[in-house]
């Protein structure tokens, strides 16, 4: 299955004169990073690509090279159509979903519906950008020091620096691969996990100052007045929540961050196998991972705060 998935993608990409690719909205390091190194192994191979975010690029990924190529909008025509690390049609930013849907998906999300042309979708890898360093010499598509700079950094934000419980030989053997091609995985783990701004510090610290607890779970919300008024660029929660998932005695963790354009974004953290955070996610129209997932939920923040915390306890009793 896997020869004749690589051998239509080879032969599609082969065909393709205008290629677009994108990620899923508040794209992540494995979004990013994935859409990066198939973008720019693509043009190293003479395709012209356009990598798009409308929302724009989080400033966090800035040092990676090719970033200077992302686009918010889509320019002329496209006769071919890439998404990376995106498990359902409705986690494309609603920009892109009038090019219909995808002719290539490729994610490795389990909750992945399957919904382009073509699907490459691998639940058992670490992130999409480990399929990717597996598939792109199938395809012909050479990984340069760019284009691994992009992988390894989809590979140490999935894993949140090769700790996941899903983190296997496989994915430490392509780090060493990528590593081998000329990039300094110190330089990309301290960027990626370590390195935050002066904002983003404070960011936390208004998180943290309203932290609470019930039994197993922990939790933090971010206002928007709050982001505002400390003048955080983002409406993430600047990875506030794993921070939060270290927490002793607080196997489950949450974020709630109050969106600007409305609506809360919800993030889950789940520690062991016992808990799958994914199913919970999955109730308010979100999805991921066990350990790992998040939903976007429309409302006010006092009416969905208690529906998710009622959610997850359950899966905690």
């Amino acid at each position: 299955m896997s020869e004749a998935l690589d051998e239509s993608i080879k032969r599609r990409l082969g065909e393709a004169e205008r290629i677009l690719i994108t990620g899923h909205v508040r794209p992540d390091g494995d979004a990013i990073g994935s859409m990066l190194g198939l973008g720019l192994a693509l043009e190293e191979a003479g395709k012209n690509v356009q990598m798009v975010l409308p929302a724009g690029l989080p400033h966090v990924f800035e040092h990676l090279e090719g970033t200077m190529f992302v686009q918010e909008d889509v320019e002329g025509d496209i006769d071919t159509f890439i998404s990376v690390d995106c498990a359902e049609f409705s986690r494309i930013h609603e920009e892109l979903q009038s090019f219909g849907e995808p002719h290539i998906n490729i994610d490795h999300h389990i909750t992945n519906t399957n919904y382009a042309e073509i699907n490459l979708v691998e639940a058992d890898s670490v992130a999409t950008a480990s399929i990717l360093t597996e598939h792109l010499p199938a395809w012909g598509l050479s990984i340069t020091r760019a284009v691994a700079a992009a992988l390894l950094t989809g590979l140490i934000t999935d894993t949140l620096g090769f700790r996941t419980l899903n983190m296997n030989s496989k994915a430490f053997r392509q780090a060493a691969a990528l590593m081998d091609v000329g990039v300094n995985l110190p330089d990309l783990y301290y960027q990626a996990l370590i390195s935050r701004s002066y904002k983003a510090a404070r960011y936390w610290g208004v998180g943290l100052s309203n932290l609470e607890r019930d039994g197993k779970m922990v939790w933090a919300v971010l206002s928007l007045k709050e982001r505002k008024a400390i003048k955080y660029r983002g409406n993430d929660d600047a990875d506030l929540i794993n921070v939060l998932a270290a927490i002793e005695d607080s196997p489950v963790a949450l974020v709630f961050v109050e969106q600007s354009g409305g609506g809360v974004k919800v993030s889950w953290r789940a520690r062991g196998k016992k808990w799958d955070v994914a199913k919970v996610a999955a109730k308010f129209g979100g999805g991921g991972h066990r350990a790992a997932a998040g939903a976007t939920i429309e409302g006010t923040l006092s009416e969905i705060k208690p529906k998710v915390l009622s959610a997850t306890r359950k899966i905690l009793d």
